[in-house]
């Protein structure tokens, strides 16, 4: 037995999806639409759309922000998982991928439960702030634009609730955290909000090897 993660072949990322992804028709075909981008590198791979949709679960949550929408499919997965008068909100800055979002999300019968905001994510977080929504939300999911992560950070502590959960993806930015030749503006403003989570004692955190890395903040005072 290993004493830390394993690294995954492609056969065992294939016996994961096989023995675990409990993927509804509407997920599985957005996602194969999105894989046919040229973006498609930002798509939120099946395992861990499944796993946001048990953290909605577990969570009990009702009320979700979800920063950086693309076209949907982290959404339709938590979305499917919510309750009854349960909704997410979700901000974009790019009309044409939210289409195909609401294409999907009407086909699963879940686009009531989703709010979409199209505007500068950090714009939209203060206007909520500003609409009274501090201490709301009880799962904040971030997969956006690097560049403004600690902002969205900052910003997700005061409208999360205490006790709820932040969540931020690509915090491995495929490898080139550790790339010290690496200096580029994307993944530096990884490397700076994954030292500020590290050392913010306003959180219980994780860093986990999910996807491109997903990083469970809970809200502590």
């Amino acid at each position: 037995m290993g004493k830390r993660t394993l690294n995954l072949s492609d056969e065992l990322y294939d016996y994961i999806l096989d023995n675990s992804l409990r993927e509804p028709a509407v997920a599985q075909v957005l996602r194969e639409e999105t894989n046919r981008m040229l973006m498609s590198a930002m798509q939120t791979p099946p395992e861990q759309g499944q796993f946001l949709a048990m953290m909605v679960e577990l969570m009990n949550a009702r009320q979700i922000l979800e920063v950086g929408t693309f076209t949907g499919y982290g959404a339709l997965w938590m979305a499917l998982s919510l309750p009854e008068g349960g909704k997410i909100t979700s901000l974009d800055v790019d009309e044409k991928w939210c289409t195909m979002a609401r294409k999907y999300w009407r086909q699963a019968g879940v686009e009531e439960k989703i709010e979409l905001i199209i505007a500068p994510a950090s714009e939209s977080m203060r206007q909520l702030l500003n609409d009274h929504k501090a201490n709301f939300y009880d799962i904040i999911f971030i997969d956006a634009d690097k560049e403004g992560y600690l902002d969205y950070y900052e910003l997700a502590i005061k409208l999360v609730r205490v006790g709820g959960l932040i969540l931020l993806d690509n915090v491995l930015w495929g490898g080139s955290v550790i790339n010290e030749l690496n200096q580029g503006r994307d993944v530096c403003a990884i490397r700076e909000v994954n030292k500020r989570v590290h050392l913010d004692d306003r959180v219980t955190m994780s860093l986990m090897p999910i996807g491109d890395g997903l990083t469970f903040a809970i809200r502590r005072k």
